[in-house]
């Protein structure tokens, strides 16, 4: 018996699958498919924010800048402008790896729910949803292939 899948709630291997608490034999299941739902605004709005919070200092030091060169004061405050702009500019780096280890991590999540569903001679039953996108592509391929023909013999 090969074990395409395994995490606590799921089991996929070439004899069969345990999902949402059922066990179905690969025999049984005649077709495998998945759905997507709505996409979650909440979700897509948390992105933009992090993307505004990666700018807001880029923003404050071309601000800083601007105003230094805009301004009519002597030379060294227009100096100590300049660098704290710059300074302020460059607080992007520790910023924008932070909020894009997040947007990364929102991605896996997904922003939508999806759903794995089989035919079998009962009807449609709904093996797995889930808004974990990476979680959802592991077992559907692995349930691809454990589905496939060659393996099915």
């Amino acid at each position: 018996m090969t074990t395409y899948y395994r995490d606590p709630d799921v089991l996929i291997t070439s004899s069969g699958i345990h999902m949402n608490g059922r066990d179905f034999r690969l025999p049984e299941l005649i077709q495998v498919w998945h759905t997507k739902g709505a996409r979650s605004w909440s979700v897509i709005a948390k992105r933009g924010a992090f993307g505004l919070t990666i700018l807001l200092p880029l923003l404050v030091g071309a601000l800083a800048v601007g105003l230094a060169l805009a301004l009519r004061i002597d030379l060294s405050h227009t100096i100590a402008m300049v660098i704290g702009g710059v300074l302020i500019g460059l607080a992007v780096v520790p910023v924008a790896d932070l909020m894009l280890e997040r947007v990364d991590r929102s991605y896996d999540q997904g922003s939508r729910t999806i759903e794995i569903w089989g035919r079998v001679r009962g009807g449609e039953v709904l093996l797995l949803r889930t808004t974990n996108a990476q979680r959802f592509g592991r077992i559907y391929r692995a349930l691809q292939r454990a589905m496939e023909p060659a393996v099915r013999r």
